[in-house]
């Protein structure tokens, strides 16, 4: 896979991390930036891990799945994409506190898409690391810059990022697919 078609799932993952980064962030009090550290960190390292996870076992069916491996990476992504379209579309609270299992939970939740990108990788890249770094540097990045922006945004633009981020992976997918077919 390529570094710029890496950096957009990366940024199309990202971007579920930074609506949620953005809604944590409007919960935070005195410590604000040790908050949104503790945030980017667990996101960026949840991102990362499921990733792994996902291409770990997306290799264990390789050799299933080797003849339709396109149709499955794009339909993994485009399912995640419109999964992440559509709950840009509900409402979201932001969290009474920011307790150690809360952390985790929205971590978790925010990483389950990783997992099924980690599944698509597998079918499109022999290597996982690189991609594991830059997916959780990136994820880092971006929920960090969220939860420091915290609530000032939140209200415009935060259900607006995870919709942005799940037509890119949409996106994506039918790249993926035309590549394959030599379409591009």
């Amino acid at each position: 896979m390529d570094l710029p078609s890496l950096l957009l799932i990366a940024v199309g993952l990202a971007m579920d991390c930074f609506a949620v980064a953005l809604v944590a962030g409007v919960a935070q009090g005195k410590s604000r930036i040790r908050n949104a550290i503790r945030i980017a960190l667990a996101f960026g390292s949840f991102q990362s891990g499921m990733l792994i996870l996902g291409w770990w076992a997306g290799t264990l069916v390789l050799g299933i799945i080797a003849p339709f491996d396109h149709w499955v990476a794009f339909g993994l992504l485009a399912l995640i994409g419109v999964k992440m379209v559509r709950e840009s579309r509900e409402e979201e609270e932001a969290p009474s506190d920011l307790t150690l299992g809360t952390l985790l939970l929205l971590s978790v939740a925010t990483s389950i898409d990783s997992l099924a990108v980690g599944i698509s990788l597998a079918v499109l890249s022999p290597e996982v690391l690189v991609p594991a770094v830059i997916i959780g540097a990136v994820t880092f990045g971006i929920a960090l810059a969220g939860a420091l922006l915290g609530g000032r945004i939140r209200e415009a633009y935060g259900r607006m990022m995870v919709m942005a981020g799940g037509l890119l992976l949409i996106g994506i997918g039918v790249r993926i697919l035309l590549e394959h077919y030599g379409w591009i």
